[in-house]
């Protein structure tokens, strides 16, 4: 927790900059910071937030999420994988959001979400537990590939990502979440075909290559949802989103770029 100047130097003593700041209770990365040097420390300080804030260590990795719906004896009857970047990126440096549900869930990174949601003994809920896999070693934390503690919320993906889960995994969450409070258990049964779930966004004031026209005609047959989004979702989120649903990793990166490259 941020307490005092003092605190916090000792603690980049510790783990060296950068390090970030965050809320301690907060949503999409809003009022998230990178402290680099030692006048940003001081900047945050001098103008310290009333809000309880917390610093961590810096950490290079892609934030792959751990999305489960649990019964009463903290069993998953669903579970899932989203793979987003960094949100605090793209709020302060203004940056297009794209991130994907996976069609599959890793087994080190499944086994972590079952131990952390029977750690904090949470059940009858709707779980999103974000995981760091690191894209170098680090002493302390791990070998690349590997999954690191992030943050718990206990309720689902925020926006539309509970649809994505729906077109990645060929099911209904909002049924699985409503027989699990009615009848404690899965009604419906495990999906046959599992695809990548994509969403790749535009916000005002950047140049992109293709038009609207152009996307819908090349991903038209592919395309689960399409819209504007509201205002108060604009800096995380963009302003116009585009959802699809495609058979492999390939795929989603030629989706991102054709959407979002200029």
């Amino acid at each position: 927790m941020v307490s005092t100047r003092e605190a916090g130097r000792a603690f980049i003593d510790q783990v060296g900059y950068p390090v970030i700041v965050k809320p301690d209770v907060g949503v999409g990365a809003t009022n998230t910071w990178k402290l680099e040097k030692d006048a940003d420390l001081d900047a945050f300080y001098d103008d310290l937030p009333a809000a309880p804030y917390v610093m961590e260590e810096f950490i290079q990795g892609d934030i792959c999420s751990y999305d489960a719906i649990l019964d009463s004896k903290c069993e998953p009857l669903f579970e899932s994988m989203t793979v987003w970047p960094p949100v605090m990126d793209i709020v302060n440096k203004d940056l297009d959001l794209m991130y994907y549900t996976c069609p599959d869930v890793p087994e080190q990174l499944r086994a972590l979400g079952r131990r952390t949601v029977k750690a904090f003994g949470v059940d009858r809920r709707f779980v999103h537990l974000e995981f760091f896999r690191l894209a170098r070693g680090r002493k302390g934390l791990g070998r690349k590939g590997d999954f690191v503690a992030l943050e718990v919320n206990m309720r689902p993906a925020g926006g539309y990502t509970p649809d994505m889960m729906d077109f990645a995994h060929s099911t209904d969450v909002y049924q699985i979440y409503a027989d699990m409070v009615a009848h404690d258990a899965r009604r419906l049964p495990e999906p046959a075909e599992h695809f990548y779930c994509v969403y790749a966004s535009r916000k005002d004031g950047h140049s992109y290559a293709r038009r609207h026209e152009e996307i819908m005609e090349r991903y038209g047959w592919a395309m689960m949802m399409q819209e504007e989004m509201p205002p108060m979702n604009w800096p995380q989120m963009g302003r116009y989103m585009y959802t699809a649903r495609l058979r492999t990793f390939e795929e989603v990166q030629a989706f991102i770029e054709f959407v979002q490259g200029a």
